[in-house]
């Protein structure tokens, strides 16, 4: 089943099951998808956004969310905090296992031994490859940093 529908029958759960905090996250996130395939449809592309890039958009809606934690952090909002977690955790549950930390660097490693990576003018396309062969597996922002300090050398 696509990434789509799993996130569609959840919802209908969500609401069956009067999951009114549930059923709101999963609503922004059929709202942000419909969003996405508006502004990508086209005569050739009719039938919406793909999974690969339904994963993207769950990971942009994770980093928002975080964002906002740290302002409501800054702010002292402990009660908004617990709101804009538990949205987290439930858009986590449909994005891939996560990597760990040494994980990733095996990978960032292979990869830049694998495509003979030289110097940062290469780090976008490891990101690339990244993006490409691991979506939604890796923190970008982790292998952005990792990039930096083999191919800065």
């Amino acid at each position: 089943m696509s990434l789509r529908n799993n996130i569609d029958e959840d919802y209908k759960k969500a609401i069956k099951n009067k999951e009114q905090d549930k059923t709101n996250t999963l609503r922004l996130i059929k709202s942000a998808i419909k969003d996405k395939d508006i502004s990508f449809r086209s005569n050739e592309r009719r039938e919406g956004i793909s999974d690969q890039e339904i994963l993207s958009l769950l990971i942009s809606l994770i980093k928002q969310r975080k964002d906002s934690i740290e302002q409501f952090q800054k702010a002292g909002r402990d009660d908004l905090i617990k709101n804009e977690q538990s949205e987290i955790d439930l858009i986590n549950q449909y994005l891939p296992k996560q990597k760990s930390e040494d994980e990733t660097i095996a990978i960032v490693d292979e990869l830049i031994k694998t495509h003979n990576l030289e110097n940062l003018k290469d780090m976008g396309k490891l990101m690339g490859f990244v993006k490409k062969d691991y979506p939604g597996e890796v923190d970008m922002g982790f292998v952005g940093k990792i990039a930096k300090s083999k191919l800065g050398n």
